[in-house]
C-alpha cells in the first residue's frame, strides 16, 4: 500500500514543527470516535487508538481529550500488534466548541482544526434566524470562517424573502443556496473544497447535512432522515466523522444540534451592525436597554434594527457571561480566560500581536 500524503489531510507546517518535538512518536489525525476508542489515519492508513493512562490522569477538562479533526502523536503508525496509544494532542488551530447538553458545565468539542464552518439550515421547517446568530457567534469564536448553507431550496416558495431575512444577520458571511434534487444543486459548495482544507458541517437534525456530504462523496455513506412535521426530526448519525473527498477536500459530519449551549462567542463579528451602532451611544458602557441617547435603541425605533435581533444580542451576552461589557471589554475577558493558566494578559497581548502579523 502506498503511503498517504498527510498534507492532503490538512497537515500543515505548524503541526509538523510541533510534531518534531516528539521524535519517537508518529503523527495521525482523528477521523472518528466510539466511546474510548479512536479511529486515526496515519501515513500508513487507518488504525484504532486509545489514550495513554498518563494522558487520562493529567487531563483536566473534557475539551482537552482528542476530538475529531485533532492531530495526535501516537506510539505507532499501525495497529497490527494492538491498539496504538495516543500520548499527545497537538495545539489546535481552531475548534468549534459548545456547552455540553443538560446541566453539565463541560465543554463539548464538535470539530477541530477546521478552516470553515458550514452552518446548515433548511429553507422549510428549520428556518430560524435566532439559531443562526447563535451558531455564527460560536463559529466566529472557533477561529474558522463561517458560511451559511441554506438547504432544500426546492421545498421553499419564498426564497427571495428568506434570503432577505438572512442578509439582515449575515454580516461578512457568504450565503449558499443548495438543493438535493438536482445535480447542480450543490455546485456552490464545491467552490469551497480544496486539497488539505477542512470543513465542518453544523446544524439541526434533518436539515440535509448528510445528504449534502453524500453528494460530495458520490455515495450514500451517511444515513439521512427528514425533519418530521412536529419539527423534532432526528439525525441518522450520532457521532462525528471526518471524510476525505474524492476531490481532495476534507469534511466533518456532525450529529444534529437543535439546542446549542455556549460559553464563549464572538459578538463583535456576529453582531457587527450593533457593534458599529454602539460607538455612537452616549455612554461607553451602554447596555442598550434604558440609557438615554442610545444609538442602538434609536435604530430599533427607526426600523433600521429589529427588536428581535437586539434581544438576541442581549441574551447571548448574558449567556456567555458578558453582560454589561462593551465589545473591547468582551475581547479582554475572552483573552484573559484563554490565557489564565499561562501568564494571563501578558501572553494574551503577545498572542494578539502575532495574530495581527499573520493577518
Amino acid at each position: 500500500m502506498s503511503k498517504i500524503d498527510m498534507q492532503d489531510l490538512g497537515l500543515s507546517q505548524r503541526f509538523m514543527t510541533e510534531a518534531s518535538l516528539y521524535e519517537d512518536l508518529h503523527i495521525g489525525r482523528v477521523i472518528s470516535q466510539n466511546k474510548n476508542l479512536y479511529k486515526v489515519i496515519t501515513d500508513h492508513g487507518e488504525i484504532t487508538a486509545e489514550i495513554s493512562g498518563k494522558f487520562r490522569f493529567e487531563v483536566t477538562t473534557m475539551s482537552a481529550y482528542p476530538a475529531v479533526g485533532d492531530f495526535v502523536m501516537l506510539d505507532r503508525d499501525e495497529d497490527a500488534s494492538g491498539h496504538a496509544i495516543i500520548h499527545k494532542v497537538l495545539t489546535r488551530k481552531s475548534a468549534f466548541i459548545r456547552k455540553a447538553a443538560g446541566t453539565s458545565q463541560n465543554e463539548q468539542v464538535v470539530a477541530t482544526n477546521i478552516d470553515a464552518v458550514f452552518i446548515c439550515m433548511s429553507l422549510n421547517n428549520d428556518f430560524n434566524l435566532r439559531r443562526v446568530e447563535r451558531y455564527l457567534g460560536i463559529a466566529w469564536d472557533s477561529g474558522a470562517v463561517p458560511v451559511i448553507v441554506l438547504t432544500k431550496a426546492d421545498l421553499c416558495d419564498t426564497l427571495e424573502e428568506k434570503l432577505a431575512d438572512i442578509n439582515t444577520i449575515a454580516y461578512g458571511v457568504d450565503v449558499l443556496v443548495t438543493s438535493s434534487i438536482s445535480e447542480d444543486g450543490y455546485e456552490s459548495v464545491k467552490n469551497y473544497l480544496e486539497v488539505g482544507k477542512t470543513i465542518a458541517f453544523i446544524g439541526s437534525s434533518g436539515v440535509g447535512k448528510s445528504t449534502l456530504i453524500n453528494k460530495l462523496i458520490g455515495e450514500d455513506r451517511f444515513i439521512t432522515k427528514e425533519i418530521r412535521d412536529d419539527d423534532k426530526g432526528r439525525h441518522g448519525s450520532t457521532r462525528r466523522e471526518l471524510v476525505v473527498l474524492p476531490s481532495g477536500g476534507i469534511v466533518i459530519d456532525t450529529p444534529g444540534m437543535r439546542e446549542i449551549g455556549l460559553d464563549s462567542v464572538d459578538l463583535s463579528k456576529t453582531f457587527a451592525d450593533i457593534d458599529e451602532l454602539s460607538a455612537k451611544c452616549k455612554f461607553n458602557d451602554c447596555t442598550h436597554t434604558k440609557e438615554p441617547s442610545c444609538a442602538v435603541q434609536e435604530a430599533v425605533r427607526d426600523g433600521v434594527l429589529s427588536e428581535e435581533r437586539l434581544l438576541s444580542y442581549i441574551k447571548l451576552k448574558k449567556e456567555a457571561k458578558y453582560d454589561g461589557l462593551n465589545s473591547k471589554q468582551i475581547e479582554t475577558e475572552k483573552l484573559t480566560t484563554m490565557f489564565k493558566d499561562v501568564g494571563g494578559m501578558k501572553n494574551a497581548r503577545k498572542w494578539m500581536k502575532e495574530k495581527d502579523k499573520r493577518n
